[in-house]
């Protein structure tokens, strides 16, 4: 009786260490995190980026409005 708990017991653990399932959403779900807090960090500050941005997308504006 008791062997074949150990044996259940073990197996379970078994499949349980090597069951991958959900490994790759919780990577997806990691890296998803990673691209926000670089994003956050990238466009909150008042950087060069984002003044050269606004510059841009100004003389863009600007040179549509000669046509």
């Amino acid at each position: 009786m008791i062997t074949k708990l150990y044996v259940d017991v073990t197996n379970y653990l078994n499949e349980l260490k090597n069951d991958e399932q959900g490994v790759t959403a919780i990577e997806y779900g990691l890296i998803g995190v990673a691209m926000a807090a670089f994003l956050i960090l990238t466009f909150a500050a008042d950087g060069t980026l984002i003044t050269a941005l606004g510059n841009a997308f100004g003389d863009i504006a600007a040179d549509l409005d000669t046509f």
